[in-house]
């Protein structure tokens, strides 16, 4: 009979804890904890509680990472449009300067210490859909140059000097729901829109490379492509919905959260396909978030709109015994 030495060439090793790089089918005793395991190989995914908000809301924008993430806008507990802004190291939020105009549903690109926010919606204002935009340079807000187009429940990729808008409503003016628009850290330029128009889409990646998925009406399943001049249709969700959020670029994206009802379906882009993988913890839609496909941030939203989580890729380091 086959033993494990004669397959691998060692015997089964004894750790007082699990190695830091096991190979994939690699077995070993751990005897701190008294368990026999293994590296399977696969790579598991899950979200995990952090810091709460320390204004609840929702419809809200965010950008960064999981450990410099800003969040900023929305709706407060009173459904009033928040200037609120606050900044999250990795444990905790600590509110900064505010916005110089309330807004929720709007568009929020970059990194924590350079972001752009754009569009959304103002219901004193007078069109309460917005085109400002403002920049953040990780002190203040400072208004620039507007959109080419006002709307709501907009959609954006990129950096605070070279950033892509996209998707949106505005029943006044035609086709906002596929417009699309460029930012060169100055001005916006309207080019080539989306093949589906909609609003409230997720969205990943850069100016140059982007995805967008989902989004209403319906609500749909539909992910389009931007290489720099076009978007083209590529393989739809597999949970249709809007109002979710996304994070990563264009090859290598995570979608979470979305409605018809808050949602906490989570699914991983891989260039090609997606891939449904573990829920978040809170079901919600209308949140914010940030990061990469392996490491990413979600927060804000309906349901529990102070809440914020941590998703990790982890090792498929599995335990198949104990003694």
């Amino acid at each position: 009979m086959a033993t494990y030495k004669g397959i691998h060439g060692t015997k089964i090793q004894n750790y007082t804890s699990d190695p830091a790089n096991p190979l994939v089918g690699e077995v070993w005793f751990n005897a701190t904890a008294s368990t026999l395991k293994v590296n399977t190989g696969a790579l598991v995914g899950a979200w995990a509680t952090g810091g709460a908000l320390n204004t609840g809301r929702s419809d809200l924008a965010g950008c960064g990472t999981q450990t410099a993430a800003l969040a900023f806008g929305g709706k407060n507990d009173s459904n009033n449009p928040t200037t609120n802004t606050e900044l999250y190291n990795g444990t905790n939020w600590t509110e900064v300067n505010d916005l110089g105009t309330s807004k929720y549903s709007m568009g929020g690109i970059g990194i924590s210490t350079a972001a752009l926010t754009f569009g959304g919606f103002n219901p004193a204002a007078s069109p309460f859909r917005l085109a400002q935009t403002e920049t953040w340079n990780g002190t203040n807000w400072t208004e620039v140059n507007d959109l080419t187009s006002a709307r709501g429940n907009i959609s954006g990729a990129g950096t605070n000097t070279a950033g892509l808008a996209f998707a949106g409503g505005n029943p006044g003016i035609t086709n906002s729901t596929k417009l699309t628009e460029l930012w060169n850290g100055t001005n916006w330029t309207e080019v080539n829109d989306l093949n589906t128009g909609r609003d409230g889409v997720g969205a990943a990646g850069t100016s140059t490379a982007a995805l967008a998925f989902g989004g209403d009406p319906s609500p749909a399943g539909q992910t389009e492509l931007w290489n720099g001049t076009n978007w083209t249709e590529v393989n739809d969700l597999n949970t249709t919905r809007s109002n979710l959020k996304g994070a990563g670029i264009s090859t290598a994206a995570l979608a979470f959260g979305g409605s018809v009802s808050p949602q906490a379906q989570t699914e991983t882009w891989n260039g090609t396909n997606w891939t449904e993988v573990a829920d978040l913890n809170v079901a919600r839609q209308k949140l914010a978030g940030g990061g990469t496909n392996t490491v990413a941030i979600a927060f804000g939203g309906t349901s529990t709109p102070t809440a914020t989580e941590e998703w990790n890729i982890i090792g498929g380091i599995k335990t198949i015994g104990t003694s």
